[in-house]
């Protein structure tokens, strides 16, 4: 697609046009022209790359629906038990409910997102189906990348295995794991069945670690084993990795640079409960770090709209960061580098970046993420997908 934008401030740099061709940035600088093409005029708006969302679970969302009263238990099984539970009791269509989240993001400015969608005995691959239908629905609007993930658990729940083994046949590009120890309490088992099934497919892995302390880090230290034998560096992420938040610091350095040397992005949600891997020292030793708003608006709790701008806040706010240029390195994470981190190159304001372009109100980007004011234009490949804080295309 192609656009023109007018009078815009490129990271709220100096007054700039960015042009647009073909759904990449073919030029940026004052008073350009290109007869022929759309033109939409910024006003002096801050622009930004487009929002990407790292880590997120869109078939879970209870948008759309009466307020869900939670009064669940505090066991993380719990939660999961309670949410199969809910998701068969109200007949939800992942179809609807991941439409609803992404049109929510996507008004946020979100371009990029990478799900995690639920494989179980009980639905099988009906999320993923839901899904599918969603990515191709939303076509040349976001880019969703499906990550085929194991909620319930794998190996306590025979034929799990063979369902996410199919779901990565039908095309979801990555497989996905659960705490190998805490949740499936066979680490062997769980970490060499995901990476048998990446191995087969030729697929990527993204692991959910929630598990803290020294019992994180051991899990940790089995997916660094299986990484380096199998030649997988660049091809693992870890998500939360709540454990190189803890207190040891010789010990959480260790496991950082070990992430640095094999090349293992670190996927965070920034939660204020958590202990978590704090975004200077993971990102200072040279590991690909993203943010994500994990689910929201779901059984698991109540908080969170979709918007990455508020994740840049409380990625701000978790690790401190109060200085202007540091307040950047948190929109970064949830920006071009959170884009790197999951595998996109490209995904910045610069000729020949992706054409992914967001208005957004403010002197400053740090201005910009406290404010949060509705986005006045959300641009995905050249092409206009929402406009004053709302999508062109209709919700569900």
């Amino acid at each position: 697609m192609d656009l023109l934008i007018k009078t815009c401030r490129p990271m709220a740099g100096e007054t700039a046009d960015i042009l647009i061709r073909d759904g990449r940035i073919a030029a940026i600088g004052p008073d350009l022209s290109a007869p022929g093409v759309a033109v939409e005029d910024a006003g002096g708006r801050i622009a930004i790359p487009g929002l990407v969302d790292a880590h997120t679970h869109v078939d879970k969302s209870l948008l759309g629906w009466p307020w869900y009263v939670n009064a669940v238990g505090p066991r993380l099984i719990d939660k999961i038990d309670n949410e199969r539970a809910v998701k068969k009791a109200y007949g939800l269509d992942p179809h609807v409910q991941s439409m609803r989240q992404v049109l929510q993001s996507m008004a946020f400015g979100t371009t990029l997102i990478r799900t995690h969608v639920d494989v179980d005995t009980d639905q099988g691959l009906l999320a993923v189906e839901g899904v599918m239908r969603t990515r191709e629905a939303l076509a040349g609007q976001v880019e969703i990348e499906i990550v085929a993930f194991p909620q319930s658990g794998q190996m306590g729940r025979p034929g799990t295995a063979e369902l996410l083994d199919e779901a990565l046949a039908m095309g979801a590009e990555l497989i996905g794991g659960i705490d190998p120890c805490a949740m499936e309490k066979d680490p062997k088992g769980h970490l060499d069945c995901i990476f048998g099934l990446s191995q087969k497919h030729g697929r990527r892995i993204d692991i959910h670690l929630h598990e803290p302390g020294e019992l994180g880090a051991f899990s940790m230290e089995m997916i660094f084993e299986r990484t380096r034998a199998l030649g997988m560096q660049g091809r693992v992420a870890v998500s939360h990795a709540f454990c190189l938040g803890f207190g040891d610091w010789q010990r959480t350095q260790g496991l950082i640079d070990t992430c640095a040397e094999l090349d293992i992005p670190i996927l965070t949600t920034a939660p204020a409960s958590r202990d978590v891997p704090m975004v200077k020292r993971v990102t200072g030793a040279g590991v690909r770090m993203g943010a994500g708003n994990d689910g929201f608006r779901d059984t698991w709790g109540p908080y969170g709209d979709g918007d990455m701008l508020e994740r840049a806040m409380f990625v701000g706010m978790r690790n401190n960061l109060r200085r202007d240029d540091e307040l950047a390195l948190a929109l970064d994470i949830c920006t071009t580098a959170g884009a790197a981190a999951i595998d996109v190159a490209g995904h910045a304001l610069v000729p020949g970046g992706r054409g992914d372009v967001v208005l957004v109100e403010g002197e400053t980007l740090a201005e910009a993420i406290s404010i949060r004011a509705p986005r006045k234009l959300v641009v995905a490949a050249g092409r206009v997908t929402a406009r004053d804080g709302a999508t062109l295309t209709a919700v569900p």
